[in-house]
């Protein structure tokens, strides 16, 4: 699976997961590369699903409104448990994150792990629009991986072998629409609190948690998982 292209990879992945597969979206420019190519491959028949939090920045939802416009998908919104958020903000502030990882990791898995548990429940696989250069973090990031933490699912990463100038190069030559943070010196966008633009010299993620060590800085969405054997799927 690690020779085959983006786009090939996603014919087999959509070919060998029929309905039972959706691409992981929080508009970032990865996405918007794959949500095309998918359309290029079998139109708007393909699923989406995205993590609104609640803490999103207006820009992301103008980038999803027009990918929804221009290739003509629907996407599926979680929203974490009402309850479980305003137990959260009643004892601990709407910016506790702030204060402790134990505190971010907490809003974290409210706001966007359990969405995540729900809006997986029913695959066999996911697409992400991860790339091993994008953290320290994900340097061993597989095309094709088994996702433990979710019943083994599948976990389809396309991108993987991708530079940012790949990325760009291909939302130029498609006239791709995507996420206007990325011109205000965003390369990596998540919640609003909890990212800052880049100076040039910066790391791509060194906006996301920018008050935490880069090792660890992780949401807990994309925990490692385990490398699918060739015979596995």
């Amino acid at each position: 699976m690690e020779s085959l292209t983006a786009p090939e990879l996603l014919q087999w992945a959509v070919g060998a997961f029929p309905r039972k597969i959706a691409l992981a979206c929080s508009f970032q420019a990865e996405e918007s590369v794959l949500i095309d190519m998918l359309h290029r491959l079998q139109g708007p028949n393909f699923r989406v699903f995205t993590l609104d939090t609640g803490r999103l920045n207006q820009e992301t939802y103008d980038c999803m409104d027009a990918l929804r416009q221009r290739y003509g998908i629907e996407v599926e919104v979680y929203f974490p448990e009402a309850s479980a958020v305003e137990k959260m903000v009643g004892e601990q502030g709407l910016n506790l994150f702030y204060k402790s990882i134990e505190s971010r990791k907490l809003c974290c898995g409210i706001r966007k792990i359990e969405p995540l548990n729900r809006a997986l429940k029913n695959l066999d696989a996911w697409m992400t629009g991860l790339r091993r250069e994008q953290a320290a973090t994900r340097t061993e990031v597989r095309k094709v991986e088994i996702d433990r933490s979710h019943g083994g699912i599948a976990k389809i990463n396309p991108l993987v072998d991708w530079s940012q100038k790949q990325v760009w190069d291909y939302i130029g030559e498609h006239k791709v629409p995507y996420n206007a943070l990325h011109d205000q010196g965003y390369p990596s966008i998540g919640c609003a609190p909890c990212t800052r633009a880049v100076k040039p010299w910066e790391d791509i993620r060194a906006g996301r948690w920018w008050w935490e060590n880069p090792e660890t800085k992780e949401c807990g969405l994309h925990v490692k998982a385990e490398v699918a054997a060739p015979s596995s799927y």
